[in-house]
């Protein structure tokens, strides 16, 4: 008798065939755009640009993504969200393609950079809101904190791989290859995404729900957004952390590399140093489930200021790399609970707009901070910029633990989540959600109370 021995990959209950092509499809982005991050900055540096020109191709990144990012969240909550995502990845794909093409034939020029980080910065727009949405969607509510933080481990896998790459790409053949990886790798996602299902009726559900206008789809996700305090301070809270990080990681960090740390390679192994902390961060939340998870999630936040501050000391690599590690490390713990409280908090119809006004308020700064980020460091100097980015960010995140909303809100499934002030300022149940996955799957449990129409939204949006 012949009998099949051959092993089969086994998945926990919990991971269904959309999440897994989700966390497949983040893996293949995330490897390319963080080697992009390193290769755009070099890329600027070879045609004789200054931190002020790296500085403004980041912002022309940043500015359509501040501006669409709204009608991105409307049209993901109107429209099938995967294929909002797709669309968005093939307009990725095509702007990298052009960058990586104009840098390798010797053309490029700063205009040339920055216009195409614009459009790479609209697709983001529009995929941003629509990938949190469906992330959030497919997920239950019993597994929701262990699948987060397996997606992230994905991504954050594919960080320290695509990290370490780019620098020693960038070193070896320039960085145009490496910008050609970040397009191939947009075209492999789009196909994944492509594959995505979503049952009819949660599509004719998408389609029938929404009849007054996109204006009015942003009003009422801009009252899911208000009226939950601890959403919008945290929201602006990071408005400024993700401008401070970005201008330290974007500008000062290339320059500080090339001054005292011997170029591309060691900015790059630096990199990679974070993405193992994202790795071991990761690991951490599989095991770890605190029960004020907000809390948890801001207390973490105070080492964040540690990369600007090691490169204020001008730190070698190793002790650089060793910040760096510690930075991850709670990054991946912020965003493994700011998304359970998203999940919990956020009625499943509106996650799209909610994520898009989070991700508007986290980005809004962030043209502003690096297009300033060279001329703060002409009048304070490199250093002096440094250190008044790694203090932001600490008075800052003691300003939002200020709010009780944010030092109580504890998970669902804890005892004590009843007695927990969570929403606008009324106590949440702490009963499962029973959130409907994206392909119809039911998830169990009884629904929780959502307020009507007033609440939500990586400051936090980018690091999601």
């Amino acid at each position: 008798m012949n009998r099949d021995i051959s092993p089969r990959l086994r998945f926990p209950p919990w991971a269904g065939r959309n999440f897994r092509l989700l966390a497949a499809s983040a893996f293949v982005t995330g490897l390319g755009a963080s080697g992009a991050v390193v290769a755009s900055a070099f890329a600027v540096l070879h045609v004789g640009g200054s931190g002020t020109d790296i500085g403004l191709v980041a912002a022309a990144r940043t500015v359509p993504l501040v501006v669409f990012l709204l009608i991105g969240g409307a049209v993901a909550d109107r429209l099938p969200r995967h294929r909002v995502m797709v669309a968005a990845n093939c307009l990725n794909a095509i702007s990298q393609g052009l960058f990586a093409a104009l840098v390798l034939t010797g053309r490029a020029e700063i205009w040339h950079m920055a216009v195409l980080s614009a459009l790479g910065g609209t697709g983001q727009a529009f995929f941003a809101p629509a990938n949190e949405g469906m992330l959030l969607s497919t997920v239950d509510s019993a597994h929701a904190g262990r699948a987060f933080a397996v997606f992230r481990l994905g991504v954050n896998g594919a960080n320290v791989g695509g990290a370490a790459l780019a620098g020693a790409l960038v070193a070896l053949a320039g960085p145009g290859w490496v910008l050609a990886l970040d397009a191939a790798c947009f075209a492999v996602a789009a196909g994944l995404r492509s594959l995505l299902r979503v049952s009819p009726a949660a599509l004719r559900d998408t389609a029938g729900r929404h009849g007054g206008g996109l204006l009015r789809d942003l009003r009422d996700g801009w009252r899911e957004f208000a009226s939950r305090r601890w959403l919008w301070g945290i929201v602006v809270q990071f408005s400024v952390v993700n401008a401070v990080i970005t201008a330290s990681e974007a500008v000062y960090g290339p320059l500080v590399a090339r001054e005292n740390l011997g170029g591309a390679g060691p900015w790059g192994a630096a990199l990679a140093a974070f993405g193992v902390g994202n790795l071991l961060g990761g690991l951490l939340m599989l095991r770890w489930r605190p029960r004020r998870i907000l809390l948890a999630g801001v207390l973490c936040v105070f080492p964040f200021s540690l990369p600007a501050a090691a490169l204020a000391l001008a730190l070698p690599v190793p002790l650089l790399a060793c910040a760096m590690l510690l930075a991850g490390v709670s990054i991946e713990v912020f965003g493994v609970n700011w998304m359970m409280a998203l999940h919990q908090e956020i009625p499943e119809d509106k996650l799209s707009r909610v994520a898009a006004y989070d991700w508007f308020g986290s980005v809004s700064m962030m043209p502003i901070g690096t297009a300033l980020a060279g001329p703060a460091a002409g009048a304070f100097g490199l250093y002096g910029a440094l250190w008044g980015c790694a203090g932001l960010t600490v008075l800052l995140t003691g300003a939002v633990l200020t709010l009780p909303e944010v030092r109580r809100l504890r998970r669902q499934d804890d005892p004590e989540a009843g007695r927990t002030v969570a929403r606008g300022g009324q106590p949440s149940d702490g009963q499962p959600s029973g959130r409907q996955p994206s392909d119809g799957r039911p998830t169990g449990g009884q629904p929780t109370p959502k307020e009507p129409s007033g609440g939500i939204g990586e400051g936090t949006a980018s690091l999601s």
